[in-house]
């Protein structure tokens, strides 16, 4: 929670929300504040991506509210994030999250339970990084949580089942003194396994965090591994590709190696917005949830071949291109 949790002195911090409905949609939910920004400091983003979002309508509706207060309880340990005139989203110190929040266009009820943290070994993919004073952290609160949700969108039919049920959650937020020229931003979680990753440019450098979940694995890279400079490094590669939609890793340490290759369709993207030092830019970002990943995690003695140890495929996964990554940023285009 303690990095969940605001950091008032942070130039940007942004609180991202993803719940997998019981149709097989999904809902992305962003609060996020630029602090000191004269043009959009505040934004509570929804969009509702439909199972096959390339036949079918994306709702969406990013909100330029007058402000977010972010606070913490007296106790330390449970925060709010307050929205005048909309509602709030709580997180609680027995790891329960709680969305009320009410627009015209739009409303979200939601309790979800404690979730599934980051690893048995850490609870943030940064490690002991977090504590260093970096450019940009990102924290994953939950991996996986069960959640109560009631939704409604008056102006968009939804599939009864969405409108009231249970959803599974993924919880993660970015904060931030500087902020990334071009990043990428993947999610996948079926059962117990899972992988998440997220890294970019930032401040002349490349750099990466990720984790693998499979049954009895619990794999994490992050730098000094999992870092280019110059674009050189004995430890990682990476290749995007927007034209194609598909983005590849491959990262090792001394005994270990990942690799994932990930792709989405063409007209399965939609716009985000994106915090800058000046405020919120529209369409900044792209984003699917039809993304394919392959995921193979290979292992060797200290003089021996990599042996695959194991193999994992994620379908209705998350792929994100962003900043330079993403070649539309900026423009009147919205859906790729």
């Amino acid at each position: 929670m303690e990095h969940h949790a605001p950091h008032p002195s942070a130039a940007f911090e942004g609180h991202y929300s993803k719940f997998d409905l019981p149709s097989g949609a999904h809902l992305a939910l962003i609060i996020c504040e630029v602090r000191g920004a004269k043009r959009r400091p505040y934004m509570v983003s929804f969009t509702y991506v439909p199972q096959d979002s390339a036949t079918s309508e994306i709702y969406q509706k990013e909100v330029w509210v007058d402000k977010i207060d972010m606070k913490r309880d007296a106790n330390g340990h449970s925060f709010n994030l307050n929205v005048p005139g909309m509602g709030f989203a709580r997180w609680s110190e027995d790891g329960s999250t709680e969305y009320r929040l009410k627009h015209p266009d739009f409303t979200i009820k939601a309790k979800a339970n404690p979730g599934t943290p980051w690893s048995p070994r850490t609870y943030t993919p940064e490690s002991l990084l977090v504590y260093l004073p970096l450019p940009l952290h990102w924290h994953v609160q939950s991996l996986a949580s069960k959640c109560a949700l009631d939704l409604q969108i008056p102006e968009y039919d939804l599939p009864s089942v969405d409108r009231s049920g249970t959803a599974m959650l993924h919880e993660e937020k970015n904060w931030a003194n500087s902020f990334p020229s071009a990043h990428m931003w993947l999610q996948a979680r079926n059962g117990d396994r899972g992988f998440c990753c997220v890294g970019g440019q930032i401040l002349g450098m490349e750099a990466f965090l990720l984790g693998y979940r499979s049954k009895n694995l619990n794999v994490d890279f992050r730098p000094p591994f999992a870092v280019r400079l110059a674009g050189l490094s004995p430890f990682m590669s990476y290749k995007t590709d927007w034209e194609n939609r598909t983005f590849e890793l491959s990262v090792q340490s001394f005994r270990q190696k990942l690799t994932v290759k990930a792709s989405a369709p063409k007209g399965t993207f939609f716009s985000l917005s994106s915090p800058f030092p000046d405020g919120h830019r529209e369409n900044f970002l792209g984003q699917s949830f039809q993304a394919t990943f392959e995921v193979k995690l290979y292992e060797s003695g200290w003089f021996g071949p990599w042996q695959l140890i194991r193999e994992d495929k994620f379908a209705a996964a998350s792929l994100e291109f962003g900043g330079g990554y993403y070649p539309p940023a900026g423009s009147e285009q919205r859906s790729h």
